[in-house]
């Protein structure tokens, strides 16, 4: 067999793989042959767009040996497991690509130093990287990296959050306002009177943080739907070790005595549900962020009572194939890909998948 034939066939097999089909149902859709149903066409036509597959590029690349690297640039899971989800999506992307010659080198931050972060862009641009995906939790920092991206003519993935006019490859994510939004919606639903608390953990909240852009979706819901927004009170938590943000609530729940619901915008949620389990608080609807198996624990217990999940582990493959679609097989990518918003409750939390 030729090297241009095996190459074909091992993207074939692949395709027939996550679309759950047969090579032969793949080889048909691909030469456009019929007796194909349009759902499984269209399945298996996603699947090929997202993985850029052309067989004679493929071809062509494994011949030459060619290879590119990409940097990934995102936190490393500390205080919660989140960034554990996007990394396996990386790895899972990596993986498949070796054979083409990508090579994933990972810089993991601490999400709380963003001196740090500005040392591991330091060690990306002197790498002399072909792509980046990056998670740009520092908005300063990261926009300066971008532009020295650009400069360097190497393109770029924001994943999980994003930094407008910074002409990125494209942005891989939750659409944050609206997904604050949607959080808002929740709340609404059968509220009793009293205040909302909206609850921000961060140890950077920069004015364009995406915790506050989060925050804007939901302040907006109560405006559009001629709600009072003067019962929505708000802190915001700097200080992420448990007996701050355990300070932090004890205040504000001691000068709010009629809260009734908290939104917390982003996985910490456990950490106010945590709150609230020691102090044998029930009467709150808790609404937070992301599939954690902590979360989940309280989901479970009915003290988180909603979790909002947009697929971060989507995130980190759509991000390295998206990478790979621009640099090795000049396909277009789609500037701005929204994650699903997937509401998860204790009665449906079995059947999710990150």
């Amino acid at each position: 067999m030729s090297k241009k034939q095996s190459s074909s066939l091992s993207g074939i097999k692949e395709i027939a793989r996550r679309a759950n089909v047969s090579i032969a149902t793949v080889d048909r859709v691909i030469h456009n042959r019929k007796g194909v149903s349009e759902s499984t066409k269209k399945r298996i036509n996603d699947i090929i767009a997202d993985m850029g597959f052309q067989p004679n590029i493929l071809a062509s690349r494994l011949a030459s040996k060619k290879t590119n690297r990409f940097a990934v640039v995102i936190p490393r899971s500390q205080e919660t497991d989140y960034w554990e989800a996007p990394l396996s999506g990386i790895n899972r992307a990596a993986e498949e690509l070796k054979q083409y010659g990508i090579i994933v080198e990972r810089f993991l931050y601490d999400l709380n130093d963003k001196r740090e972060f500005s040392k591991m862009t330091e060690e990306v641009l002197a790498g002399r990287f072909d792509g980046v995906l990056m998670a740009p939790s520092f908005i300063s920092e990261a926009s300066a990296f971008s532009d020295r991206c650009r400069t360097q003519n190497i393109p770029y993935v924001f994943i999980n959050s994003d930094i407008p006019d910074q002409d990125s490859l494209c942005y891989i994510g939750p659409h944050l306002y609206q997904s604050g939004y949607q959080a808002g919606h929740l709340v609404a639903f059968g509220l009793p009177a009293g205040k909302i608390l909206i609850v921000n953990i961060s140890k950077e909240i920069d004015s364009y943080h995406h915790l506050l852009r989060k925050e804007e979706g939901f302040r907006a819901y109560f405006q559009e739907h001629g709600r009072t927004t003067d019962k929505l009170v708000k802190i915001d938590i700097r200080n992420t070790d448990e007996s701050s943000v355990d300070a932090d609530l004890d205040w504000i729940f001691a000068v709010h005595t009629d809260i009734n619901a908290i939104f917390v915008t982003n996985s910490r949620v456990q950490s106010v549900a945590h709150y609230l389990e020691k102090k044998d608080i029930r009467d709150k609807v808790l609404i937070g962020y992301d599939f954690l198996s902590e979360n989940i624990d309280y989901l479970k217990k009915e003290i988180i009572h909603f979790l909002i999940c947009q697929k971060p582990e989507e995130q980190g493959y759509k991000g390295i194939m998206a990478l790979f679609q621009h640099i090795v097989t000049g396909a277009s990518v789609e500037k701005n890909q929204f994650m699903p918003i997937d509401i998860i409750t204790k009665e449906n939390y079995l059947f999710y998948k990150n």
